[in-house]
């Protein structure tokens, strides 16, 4: 099992899964989630509408359509509000939600975004840690997933996840 950083247009990889930084309502919004939307087609809005929704931190499924990917794990991180409400909890879980529900789906490929840094405001390079440290856990436990991608969008990005994979043994939250 591998934990890959790649970065680029997260709806061209060929993966079983790429999860979509969702908001609540699951039909299509900005970002990522308006990326995915527009790349998997008319049908997935379709397919949203009957998951009723999604509170943050969970993740629900849906088929991946029009894109590469069979799946598509939507899952809504959480807005950043300083650090007060839970939030480096719930963007762990999530990591940790999206990754169950691949199992539980026998996907053996999964890509994910730097999920709640755009608009959400959740910061870069803390939300790097939470997510490499949250897989990192998941694969020590679970061996059934074969390679884990994530996605940067940006240079700065990129640079975040390498270096805390790089220093992954070193980890912890403030």
């Amino acid at each position: 099992m591998t934990i890959e950083v790649w970065r680029g247009d997260i709806t061209t990889l060929d993966v079983d899964a790429i999860v979509n930084a969702a908001n609540s309502s699951l039909l299509g919004g900005g970002g990522v989630d308006g990326a995915i939307h527009r790349a998997a087609g008319g049908e997935l809005i379709h397919e949203c509408r009957l998951l009723g929704g999604c509170k943050t931190g969970e993740a629900k499924i849906t088929q991946g359509y029009k894109l590469p990917a069979k799946f598509i794990i939507h899952t809504v991180g959480p807005v950043w509000n300083g650090g007060v409400l839970g939030e480096d909890a719930l963007l762990a879980s999530c990591y940790q939600r999206s990754l169950e529900v691949a199992v539980q789906h026998r996907i053996r490929s999964i890509a994910f975004p730097a999920i709640s840094t755009g608009i959400y405001g959740f910061p870069p390079e803390r939300a790097a840690r939470i997510a490499v440290q949250t897989v990192t856990a998941f694969l020590e436990k679970n061996a059934s997933l074969e390679r884990v991608v994530l996605v940067a969008f940006d240079e700065p990005t990129e640079g975040l996840y390498r270096a805390v994979l790089e220093n992954c043994h070193l980890l912890e939250l403030e």
